[in-house]
């Protein structure tokens, strides 16, 4: 792996964990305007829970060395979690402020699984 994308996947990966994890304690501790917006969007408060627990998980996964596997997981969770996201607040006609967060932290975990080393990656066993 070149210099230049062991940088790319940090700045990337460091990112996406620090907005993963906010989001994810945000979420757990349920405050008000993130209670509204759920309502708002249709979904009931204690899917906030759910998901900022899995959010939380996530970032551990990706940051701990190994399990690649589990990263996997946790990357294909952050992609379902950030494209449901976007398209919930497209179904409901919201303006662009809304999608920035869900579309930056869409884009960071694309990039960070794209330039993931080779040790964080699922190698497969040819015959």
């Amino acid at each position: 792996m070149s210099k230049r994308n062991k940088i790319i996947y940090w700045i990337a990966t460091i990112w996406l964990a620090l907005g993963m994890l906010s989001t994810g304690i945000v979420q757990l501790i349920q405050l008000k305007e993130e209670t509204e917006m759920m309502n708002r969007l249709g979904y009931p408060s204690y899917l906030l829970s759910i998901i900022g627990v899995w959010k939380i998980l996530g970032v551990v996964a990706v940051l701990v060395p190994k399990f690649p596997l589990l990263k996997e997981w946790a990357y294909a969770g952050f992609f379902f979690v950030m494209s449901g996201a976007i398209l919930s607040h497209f179904a409901i006609g919201d303006g662009a402020k809304e999608f920035f967060g869900p579309v930056l932290l869409l884009l960071l975990t694309f990039v960070s699984w794209y330039f993931r080393p080779v040790n964080r990656k699922i190698v497969l066993q040819t015959q």
